[in-house]
């Protein structure tokens, strides 16, 4: 299926805040008339309302091709009955809701649905997203394609083999983006201790921080030689890299305790 079948049967989105924003403008991209989309929020932005033919809460076509669920997770007992006739099988469900198991939406649409979860994370707004997804017993290999394909307008998607892995990549891709922005509060932050000024230290930090993620991406090296490579023997590097690779203090540690105690969390919110 191509985004002309899915035209012809048309794409339901249940929510639009920034991830589902990110995702339509990524198919529109891609070639689907906004008038193949139905979009069901109880604030539609003003970019929404601007996409002329668009449907904004009103009736559903009766067998769409998928049905997206971008809503927060606190939202889906309300919004999610309003989808159940559309269950049974011949519609896609694709949730990118954290934290909402496959069990969960098989109890409202029925079993023999197809359904795929996915976890995004909020690089997607600018392209530059990394989505898992897993799929129930009904969503056949087809189903899974559909699902990469419709994902991918927002950037790249891996499979999981289990559903019980989507804790650990909540903790390491969901929730990451998370770290990475402290991280460039934090360097500015020290940068400001040793007499930078505001401005200029966040200015470096932003710039480092952005510069060696797209270089990590783009290399063929690995992250290690990619670290080895800047740092010199006795320099500045390897001095700052003592204090941040120690096992105990260091990033070795903070960071498994901190991306442990989010797939906690996460396995808790999926109870």
């Amino acid at each position: 299926m191509n985004m002309d079948d899915i035209a012809a049967r048309g794409l339901v989105l249940l929510g639009c805040g920034k991830m589902g924003s990110a995702m339509l403008a990524g198919w529109l991209g891609q070639g689907l008339p906004p008038s193949a989309a139905w979009v069901i929020d109880p604030n539609p932005s003003d970019w929404l309302k601007s996409l002329d033919g668009l449907h904004i809460n009103a009736g559903l076509p009766e067998r769409p091709a998928i049905v997206l669920i971008a809503v927060k997770p606190q939202m889906m007992g309300e919004a999610l009955p309003v989808l159940a006739a559309l269950g049974g099988g011949g519609t896609l469900f694709v949730s990118v809701a954290a934290g909402t198991p496959i069990a969960a939406y098989e109890a409202v649409l029925g079993a023999a649905t197809p359904i795929v979860r996915a976890m995004p994370n909020t690089p997607a707004a600018a392209g530059r997203g990394i989505t898992a997804i897993i799929g129930n017993a009904h969503a056949g290999a087809a189903d899974l394609d559909l699902a990469e394909s419709l994902l991918a307008a927002v950037g790249q998607v891996v499979r999981l083999e289990d559903e019980a892995q989507m804790d650990a990549v909540t903790a390491v891709s969901g929730s990451g983006p998370a770290y990475v922005f402290h991280l460039i509060e934090t360097l500015a932050a020290a940068g400001e201790a040793e007499g930078l000024a505001p401005d200029l230290a966040m200015a470096l930090a932003r710039a480092t921080v952005a510069g060696a993620g797209a270089l990590a991406e783009a290399a063929d090296e690995s992250p290690a030689q990619l670290r080895i490579n800047v740092t010199s023997p006795g320099g500045t590097t390897q001095a700052a890299l003592g204090v941040l690779m120690d096992e105990d203090t260091g990033f070795p540690a903070l960071l498994r305790r901190a991306v442990k105690a989010a797939a906690d969390r996460s396995r808790e919110l999926g109870k």
